[in-house]
């Protein structure tokens, strides 16, 4: 009987959240702000947990660029595994933005641009990244550091470019299902961490789920915002299946790549997670870590 009513009461709460996507983000949204607000220590991860911190060292001769690099929803943080080694051998210095990735994508912004003057400004940054990780990249340098027509609301680094790897721009269907990825985040994180009763809301309670949804409230204002001269973007794409290249990596449909005012996406031929990690340690060279090191080399990389 219990189970039946749990079921029903499921079922109701998507049929009628599918219908109204904006209150059920308005109601994550509070649910997090209310949990914070009562539980402000268990609700507050370790120090250690998110933040900009440093992942590669370049070596040889500095470049004159240096790299930020910012993971996708509910990622645990390997995406990075093979990118950030090749990095610092072609002698980039590479920093990495944790962050409670199932708030709202606005919070998460809002978070990179608190910590922004931790890094070193003296040289400007390329932004690059992955999957919902661009979409917080374009909020944070279209509202934060270089809102178009308007002064910097964050002094620190200039940023030189950015690089979009697999982000779904005009949103993803699958992020209905981000439930399902939750786990891996939420053991890699206890495993970091330790146990907390509220570790699962810790990095949010789900708006993300929303904003990355077709034709969000988020994506529509995003894409309608004005982009900084001066900052260009670069897009690569997956392409999974090439019988069916509309599929896009399996995750991001080739259709939602585009940025307004970009130049279409560089494709390369792999999945949504393997375009940038190993699945086996005896896989070749992720395909897009040569393009975003030539990439690097185009946005000034090399002056």
């Amino acid at each position: 009987m219990a189970f039946g009513l749990l079921l029903l009461a499921v079922v109701l709460w998507n049929g009628w959240a599918e219908r109204h996507p904006q209150q059920e983000r308005d109601l994550r949204v509070q649910l997090q702000e209310e949990l914070e607000d009562r539980f402000p220590e268990a609700m507050q991860p370790d120090a250690d947990r998110y933040g900009i911190f440093p992942r590669a060292a370049g070596a040889g001769q500095p470049r004159p660029l240096r790299v930020l690099l910012v993971h996708g929803l509910d990622e645990p943080g390997s995406i990075w595994a093979d990118l950030e080694p090749a990095l610092g051998a072609a002698g980039f210095d590479a920093w990495a933005f944790r962050y409670p990735n199932d708030q709202g994508i606005d919070r998460s912004a809002d978070l990179l641009a608190a910590h922004w003057p931790d890094l070193p400004a003296d040289r400007p940054l390329v932004l690059i990244g992955h999957s919902m990780g661009g979409l917080v990249i374009r909020d944070f340098v279209s509202r934060w550091r270089h809102p178009a027509a308007e002064p910097p609301r964050v002094e620190g680094a200039a940023v030189r470019g950015v690089i979009l790897a697999g982000t779904p721009n005009q949103g993803s269907d699958w992020a209905r299902l981000r439930v399902l990825l939750e786990p891996r985040d939420q053991w890699a994180a206890g495993r970091q961490s330790g146990f907390s009763p509220l570790a699962g809301l810790q990095d949010g309670t789900g708006a993300a789920k929303i904003d990355l949804q077709p034709g969000s409230a988020f994506l529509a204002e995003l894409n309608a915002r004005p982009w900084p001269q001066g900052v260009p973007v670069r897009i690569i794409g997956g392409l999974l299946l090439a019988s069916a290249p509309a599929l896009g990596d399996g995750v991001v449909a080739m259709d939602a790549l585009s940025v307004p005012g970009a130049p279409p996406p560089i494709l390369v031929t792999a999945s949504h997670r393997g375009m940038l990690a190993r699945l086996l340690d005896s896989d070749g060279e992720p395909p897009a870590i040569p393009v975003i090191l030539t990439l690097l080399e185009e946005l000034g990389g090399s002056e």
